[in-house]
């Protein structure tokens, strides 16, 4: 039986439920093969801590690049995270002809164009299921079984925090901090969770699903991003009485020669799927035109969700390996001669409804004056609630949902509402998708 050895890079969380993985399951993926897939090497800056694994300790080190030079790898698995060293290791392993594997979505959003010429070049395979909604196969789906269909949209939930933080809110009550510090004790939030809830993790995830799905070089730096920080409990409870949900949502939409390409949070009514998505669980919805929508839900992190993707993609590699067919499928299902530049559109060009909560002056006039500003800008208001003020208070929330109207009439006329003797602070606004 041919042996296929492999070199991990990090025995972190997902480094361990790998190393996990290929040994409870040795005997059923080799079935699968006709091959053995063997761990050779680790790397790691702590090889003293006991994870409860079977590798002798000769096949630890804390040089990564003994790992990757090591003549008898065949596959690098990638799991320092980061964009510093980690680019270092892949530079390095594809000078070396090793054929990649990694979780790393930062790397492949921010660098992922550069990386896959290289690799072409040196004929390297890079798989990198895992960097994209844990155990989902979103990019398997988006390479190879939506290979015949023009793909019109997709959305996501792909960030476990958020979501379980939101969810938390919306069912329990609890405040952002208390949901935050639950997500952090959970195991499901890092100790500073900017990444996360500033929405930026997200981010890197549309990035490389708009690539596929779109034929366009991976495009970080022009998303549109927005996190959960300033969605409140009050905005979650009147969002309930409207109907509605609140969730961090991933969005790319083809669009008049360009893709929409924003992470936000996001009102979907009650009844659409992403309603029912709740605590670190992550789905995506992709519209193909052959397939129409197709939902796909699974747990977005964890060390065995996640460390399934990365077995998933060193067993595909390892099939290549097998047969001779590197480089079988190009790395963003497109070839690299007809990835294209594709813009994103301007945030400003996007339209959509929305909910807007003002604090507001409770006197008569306040409604109409509001009104009159927001008809300025060619903005209609499908429905409007006042609420009791608190005891005391000379001001009361005002909520509005409007119909479709372009973001940059609706940030102008903001603008000049806040500006207004009858209203007090920033109005709250959230975006709303049907």
């Amino acid at each position: 039986m041919k042996t296929i050895k492999i070199g991990i890079l990090g025995l972190g969380t997902v480094g361990t439920g790998v190393a996990r993985m290929l040994e409870k399951e040795k005997d059923l993926i080799s079935s699968k093969l006709d091959a053995e897939l063997v761990i050779a090497r680790i790397a790691d800056l702590d090889i003293d801590t006991d994870r409860g694994l079977t590798i002798s300790r000769d096949r630890l080190t804390t040089d990564a690049f003994a790992v990757i030079d090591d003549p008898e790898i065949d596959i690098i698995v990638e799991l320092i995270g980061g964009e510093t060293f980690a680019k270092e290791c892949f530079e390095r392993a594809i000078a070396k002809g090793k054929h990649i594997v990694t979780a790393n979505k930062a790397l492949i959003a921010s660098h992922g164009n550069d990386l896959f010429r290289r690799a072409a070049e040196q004929g390297v395979d890079i798989a990198f299921e895992a960097s994209v909604a844990g155990c989902i196969p979103i990019i398997k789906t988006m390479r190879e079984t939506l290979a015949g269909n023009t793909i019109h949209s997709l959305a996501g939930i792909m960030n476990g925090t958020c979501n379980y933080i939101l969810t938390k809110i919306t069912c329990e009550g609890s405040s952002f901090e208390d949901a935050l510090a639950q997500a952090q004790e959970s195991g499901f939030a890092e100790a500073d969770p900017t990444l996360d809830i500033e929405g930026y993790d997200t981010a890197h995830k549309l990035a490389i699903l708009n690539s596929l799905a779109y034929g366009m070089k991976v495009n970080l730096d022009d998303i549109y991003v927005e996190g959960i920080t300033r969605v409140t409990a009050e905005d979650i409870r009147f969002a309930d009485e409207f109907g509605y949900r609140i969730k961090l949502l991933a969005i790319g939409k083809r669009t008049n020669g360009a893709v929409e390409a924003r992470v936000h949070p996001t009102m979907i009514p009650t009844d659409n799927l992403f309603s029912s998505v709740n605590h670190a669980v992550n789905a995506v919805n992709v519209c193909g035109s052959a397939t129409g929508d197709m939902f796909l839900v699974g747990q977005g992190a964890g060390m065995l969700p996640t460390a399934s993707a990365v077995v998933s993609d060193l067993v595909d590699i390892a099939r290549n390996l097998i047969t001779g067919a590197g480089q079988r499928v190009p790395y963003l299902a497109f070839t690299s001669e007809r990835m294209n530049d594709l813009p994103i559109l301007p945030m400003d060009e996007v339209t959509c409804r929305y909910y807007v909560r003002f604090m507001a002056m409770d006197k008569p006039g306040v409604l109409s004056r509001i009104s009159g500003i927001l008809g300025e800008y060619n903005i209609s208001v499908r429905s409007v609630h006042q609420k009791e003020g608190a005891k005391g208070e000379s001001s009361v929330p005002l909520v509005m949902l409007t119909s479709v109207a372009r973001e940059k009439d609706m940030r102008q006329a903001l603008a000049d509402i806040e500006s207004l003797d009858i209203i007090q602070g920033k109005a709250a606004l959230i975006r709303i998708e049907e």
